[in-house]
């Protein structure tokens, strides 16, 4: 109802209807067209409330600063989901390069600087033929 989220968010009922005509706020309706207000709505009208009320701004300002913080809350997900992803990213990336390690061969042709003799042991030698 209307007049309990009013005295909630500390206003007039008749400026709760006039930021809702603006736009501002967008309770729910029942079937009988009742305004539901949730916890966020209410919450979202102290905000409105302390925009006006301590930094002044009018409803204009108002709406474009709520706009704003929607946005800024879009962006911080999306964040949050490219990090996530990057992670998962940088593990498979690991994981990959440990089996490509994993896969070298244990005998590593030598390298010897020019004039350095090498000597390969046969292996052959003392297998039964």
């Amino acid at each position: 109802m209307i007049s309990v989220a009013a005295e909630l968010a500390d206003m007039h009922p008749q400026t709760l209807r006039m930021y809702e005509r603006r736009g501002l706020i967008r309770p729910r309706r029942s079937s009988k067209s009742t305004r539901l207000y949730s916890l966020a709505d209410v919450e979202r009208l102290r905000r409105i409330q302390q925009l006006v009320g301590e930094c002044g701004l009018n409803l204009a300002g108002v709406e474009r600063v709520l706009q704003m913080e929607e946005e800024l809350a879009t962006l911080r997900r999306r964040l949050e989901e490219l990090e996530r992803e990057m992670e998962r990213l940088a593990a498979r990336a690991r994981e990959e390069l440990e089996a490509v390690h994993r896969s070298y061969r244990k005998e590593l042709v030598p390298f010897s600087t020019p004039g350095e003799l090498i000597v390969i042991p046969d292996r052959d030698r003392g297998r039964s033929r």
